[in-house]
């Protein structure tokens, strides 16, 4: 079973297929247990701040 966080409702949902619960672009995942859907939102933010710094660092390189 995979798990997602719905953004529209701000909760996991989980469904044996994908096609059920809401859309794919209003949630992210999936992932493989409801506890880490349930963070999803922090590792979203995680991941942009250190994409963010990736891509400042590349913007000072050679300066």
């Amino acid at each position: 079973m995979s798990f997602w966080w719905c953004l529209t409702h701000n909760a996991v949902e989980g469904a044996p297929d994908e096609d059920s619960g809401c859309r794919n672009q209003d949630r992210l995942g999936p992932y493989a247990t409801a506890d880490q859907a349930s963070t999803a939102l922090e590792q979203a933010r995680a991941r942009t701040a250190e994409n963010d710094a990736r891509d400042e660092a590349e913007d000072d390189w050679g300066r």
